[in-house]
């Protein structure tokens, strides 16, 4: 059964929700990963010149985060808990399912030295990342006065930022800064309000969200802008950088697993989800013009 590229959308967003809650998992990684990096760039930086086209483009895709982080945020906080490796392996299988179509931009068209310095650079600062979590400060506490508000909308425009990178975990930036449990549970307050109707809460949360909200926004358009720019400066080295990027993801996530609750039946699951996420990668990603 053929899915209308509308509900497709849908889907892709889904995916880039769960990436962007999960911390050490790339949403960036799964746009690139997915086939759709490149047009969700150039309909964010086009929004205004061109907002029909861009917007019949975001809007799925926003829907499908929105839904992503309010249906599933529970259930894969559960599976992570529970079945950590074989979860894990499936964003495994899913990123390196994405490394086949990726290459296709860079095969073909030579080789250089500089080629190979951002490849390496981009999979190191991936590794170090990851070792660096772990270490950031202790959860803060959002407050709603002028400091509070400002800070809120700075780190959202720093998580935005991350997010849209392929291969850096806004999540795990927000957990160095102190601030991830804090939005997740802003978000998680914002959506038991509404269910309950508790207006008091629900307003206090909207206090709290929409500078968050705001700076996201602002963070998104500045960096498609920059990346925008240095895709078209510099196609081959920005691919490369890319494949780093992404190649050094399963390591960066399997070094986060909780390998403590390993076992055998973890490790079948794992290996199935592994290949069903490469399988989703292959089924997500954009068919290319031959």
């Amino acid at each position: 059964m053929k899915i209308s590229p509308f509900w497709m959308n849908i889907l892709r967003g889904m995916v880039i929700g769960i990436a962007n809650i999960i911390p050490g998992v790339s949403g960036g990684t799964m746009m690139v990963s997915m086939g759709i990096y490149d047009e969700l760039i150039s309909s964010v930086t086009h929004l205004f010149s061109n907002p029909k086209k861009s917007m019949r483009f975001l809007l799925p895709i926003l829907i499908g985060i929105l839904l992503a982080a309010a249906l599933l945020a529970k259930l894969f906080a559960y599976l992570l808990a529970a079945w950590p490796v074989a979860t894990n392996l499936g964003f495994c299988g899913l990123i390196v399912g994405s490394v086949p179509s990726i290459f296709k931009h860079v095969e073909h068209k030579g080789w250089k030295t500089a080629y190979g310095i951002c490849f390496a650079a981009f999979f190191i600062l991936i590794i170090v990342l990851s070792l660096l979590d772990g270490t950031g400060s202790a959860d803060v506490t959002l407050k709603a006065t002028f400091g509070g508000l400002l800070m809120l909308f700075l780190v959202g425009v720093i998580t935005a930022a991350t997010m849209v990178i392929p291969g850096v975990s806004g999540s795990m930036v927000l957990m160095l800064l102190g601030y991830y449990q804090p939005v997740i549970n802003l978000v998680s307050d914002a959506i038991s309000a509404l269910l309950k109707f508790n207006m008091g809460m629900l307003g206090h949360c909207i206090i709290l969200g929409v500078p968050f909200a705001i700076g996201v926004v602002v963070g998104i358009f500045a960096i498609a802008k920059l990346i925008e720019w240095i895709m078209n400066k510099w196609p081959l080295q920005t691919y490369w950088a890319i494949l780093g990027l992404i190649i050094s993801s399963p390591v960066a996530i399997l070094m986060k697993v909780d390998w403590s609750t390993f076992s055998f039946l973890q490790l079948v699951i794992g290996i199935v989800a592994c290949g069903a996420g490469c399988w989703c990668a292959a089924m997500l990603a954009r068919k290319e013009q031959s």
